[in-house]
């Protein structure tokens, strides 16, 4: 290798580099570039070419420029129009820059020209036969480098030439070709191009892997995509909309918030619609149950109003009384407020017709702020009622819970189910079984109905259930419920919810006005005692409208105003239909008043006591069940037992005949709250002492003669005020029970408590006949 000086101008070069032996153009633009070029071509045609590090600069320094560089000899210069030049140059040798000349125009550098010697051996033989095979590799892998490249380069025996001339073809970073131009050795340049070699061949065998595999899964994305768009034309053309009801499904389930087990179920259906054909059999079933499934309310829930004042003032306006129901409404909106991860009750309310069970639970619903459903489950004596049918069969839906769900729209309904003590069951099966579930707090968080197969969170529910008694619903249904009784209104409670609200609604649906029909409060009284019997406010709803319909005809007939009055009512209503105050006109022997609990309220029964000349025969008629038969024979017994203290012939039971009967003979009666009474018209018929007629009775008797206590007391002393009684007895055990009495009846009759029948008949009994 050879040294040599010069003195030459240096052009500086962007992004490309020119090595010895290359012929290339370069389009020159730049002042101090053409100043230089201008230099060379009044010399001897030479310039140095050294590239830039940034080719972003556009004014370089000596610091921007590399150290090594091309002497050059320029070939051809040619003038393009906008004042650029385009020169033809041809690389010669290696220089290395010594040192930068003064210069204001261009730069002008002191160099070493390197003349290369070329020695060959076997070493270097092999390693260009080595580098030609890699460059040969390169250019099967890349694109971008000709295929006639490869016989060019084969013809070339220099080593570094061969090198110099690969290094030019291969597309690498500028500081990579500046590393080769700087090798001054062959040996060196060879191994270094070598390296380049193997590193590129790598990517690009990584690239081209990496390339197969995208065009793998394009090609198969584009087949999918290309076969479903025949189908969708298919289907198009045969007019089947079932790939649009699919992609509908899938948008409707990507939306719902559900568990992933339940989502993936879901989709796997939706996948098994999408592979079925359209006119297979279980196709309609399938896309029944997923319009069935999408439709219920997953996550969509209503937020609770849980302001205590607005609940109690929507309570008040749509019911009169009701104190304990509303109280425990607000004790669970209190409760709410304070924790609101709290389960929600399951409230059943039991009372007699017509007292508002039904409409209490949507007031319930609007203090909530809540969907109200409803279901009635009166005569329900099927389980798939409840839980619905299996798909497989024909024509199956879901059960009425999750059918109410969909109607609600939301998690958190308040759900009635009314008449629960309706349900009946059969070869069917048990519906009130299945309602175990449905009305378990601990259960209901995964409610499985048969149709859906899914679980369905009620947690969230308010149920309300009804009933009119509590005998006809099984006890462990019954025991997953907060019963709340709900007893007969008194005549009060029914006179302020005639005036609140009855008649305005009735005068409303009958498009009367207060100026033209007014009903005055003893006419309504008049119709509570006489013309309506019954715990609850259905019948005087009906007797309301029937006012307002003749009220209406007046006004239409004889174009005047209506009051109904006391002395009018009978013209409107006809003759009475109940006696009020249906005590007894005289004192007498052998008939007591006792009083009774029926599902419509309370009421009082006459038991009348007879004795003929017999045998000792007991008769007990008037459709009595078995305890109240028993209750009599219990009666008679202990008559026997004290007959000579009681002042009756011990031997009454050989002479006389007895007859025990309760009038109403076709209404079946039972209970042992009437023993008391039976006892003591025992004894009034067999001592020939009158009872009084303004006393009424109730209570249980043993053979000892203690007076056991009885239920349905409120009922029993509303009924013993409606008939205009003045005393109740009741067993002293029953003391407690006087606080759910209206005030006002309290005030108007004397209730005294009996532990003994003794002093039972101290107060009943008045005397000979």
């Amino acid at each position: 290798m050879e040294q040599t000086k010069k003195k030459l101008p240096l052009m500086p070069l962007r992004g490309i580099i020119v090595f010895p032996n290359m012929i290339i153009h370069l389009d020159v633009g730049r002042e101090k570039s053409v100043s230089a070029l201008n230099a060379a071509m009044v010399k001897n045609s030479e310039i140095i070419l050294v590239t830039q590090k940034d080719s972003k600069t556009d004014e370089p320094s000596h610091n921007d420029l590399y150290e090594y560089g091309t002497l050059a000899e320029v070939k051809q210069v040619l003038k393009l129009p906008g004042g650029t030049i385009r020169v033809l140059v041809e690389g010669v040798n290696r220089v290395r820059i010594n040192e930068y000349l003064e210069g204001e125009k261009y730069f002008q550098v002191d160099v070493d020209v390197i003349v290369e010697s070329e020695q060959m051996n076997t070493e270097m033989e092999a390693l260009m036969r080595n580098t030609l095979f890699q460059f040969e590799q390169y250019i099967k892998l890349s694109k971008k480098v000709p295929p006639d490249t490869l016989e060019v380069v084969e013809h070339i025996n220099e080593p570094g030439r061969l090198a110099d001339l690969i290094t030019s073809h291969l597309t690498l970073k500028i500081e990579q070709k500046q590393q080769v131009l700087e090798a001054f050795e062959p040996k060196e340049r060879l191994l270094k191009v070598l390296e380049i070699l193997t590193k590129e061949i790598q990517i690009l065998e990584i690239e081209k892997t990496i390339n197969s595999r995208v065009k793998k899964q394009m090609e198969k994305t584009q087949k999918e995509y290309y076969l479903r768009e025949q189908i969708k034309a298919i289907q198009k053309e045969l007019g089947d909309t079932q790939r649009e009801e699919v992609d509908e499904y899938r948008k409707k389930l990507a939306l719902l918030k559900v568990p992933n087990e339940t989502k993936e179920k879901i989709e796997k259906e939706i996948d098994k619609l999408e592979r079925m054909a359209p006119n297979a059999a279980e196709n309609s079933v399938l896309r029944n149950y997923l319009d069935w499934v999408l439709a219920l309310p997953w996550d969509n829930h209503t937020k609770d109003r849980l302001d205590i004042q607005h609940a109690e003032k929507i309570l008040d306006e749509d019911h009169y009384g009701l104190a304990k129901v509303k109280e425990r409404i607000l004790e669970f909106l209190a409760v709410r407020q304070l924790a609101s991860s709290t389960r929600s009750p399951i409230i059943c309310l039991v009372g007699p017709p017509g007292v508002g069970k039904t409409s209490l639970a949507k007031s319930i619903a609007r203090s909530l702020e809540r969907e109200f459903v409803r279901i009635s489950l009166g005569g329900v004596r099927d389980e798939a009622e409840i839980r619905g049918h299996r798909r497989t069969y024909v024509a199956a839906l879901p059960g009425r819970i999750i059918q109410g769900m969909k109607n609600a729209g939301s998690t958190n309904p308040v759900f009635l189910l009314d008449e629960i003590d309706k349900m009946s069951m059969d070869f069917r099966g048990d519906p009130s079984a299945a309602l175990l579930e449905v009305l378990d707090p601990e259960q209901n968080s995964t409610f499985s109905d048969h149709f859906v197969e899914l679980p369905f969170d009620l947690s969230s529910v308010l149920f309300v259930t009804t009933a009119n008694a509590l005998h006809p619903i099984p006890r462990p249904l019954l025991d997953r419920m907060e019963v709340i009784y709900i007893e007969g209104y008194t005549e009060d409670e029914k006179l302020t919810i005639a005036k609140r609200y009855l008649v305005p609604r009735k005068m409303k649906e009958h498009g009367l006005d207060i100026s033209q029909f007014t009903i005055s409060d003893q006419a309504l009284t008049k119709v509570i005692r006489e013309y309506t019997r019954e715990a609850g406010v259905r019948n005087l709803e009906r007797v309301c409208a029937t006012l307002c319909r003749k009220g209406a005809k007046q006004i239409v007939s004889n174009q005047e105003n209506v009051k109904v009055t006391v002395q009018n009512l009978h013209t409107f209503l006809g003759a009475p239909k109940f006696r009020w105050g249906e005590i007894e006109e005289k004192d007498e022997v052998g008939v007591a008043t006792g009083l009774a609990w029926t599902e419509t309220g309370g009421d009082i029964l006459a038991i009348e006591v007879t004795t003929m000349a017999g045998s000792g025969k007991l008769s007990l008629t008037g459709k009595l069940g078995e305890v109240m038969q028993e209750s009599g024979r219990t009666a008679l017994s202990l008559i026997r037992s004290r007959a000579e203290d009681l002042g009756i012939d011990p031997e009454f039971y050989k002479n006389k005949d007895i007859h025990i009967h309760v009038p109403e003979g076709a209404i079946p009666k039972d209970g042992p709250s009437a023993g008391i009474t039976m006892a003591t018209a025992l004894l009034s018929a067999l001592s020939n002492k009158g009872i009084s007629r303004n006393v009424a009775m109730t209570g249980e008797i043993t053979l000892r003669g203690k007076v056991l206590p009885i239920g349905g007391v409120k009922e029993k002393v509303l009924a013993a005020h409606r008939a205009g009684i003045k005393t109740v007895i009741l067993p002293k055990d029953n003391k407690k029970d006087i606080d759910d009495i209206p005030s006002n009846v309290r005030k108007k009759i004397k209730v005294k408590f009996a532990e003994r029948i003794e002093e039972v008949w101290e107060i009943a009994l008045v005397g000979e006949k």
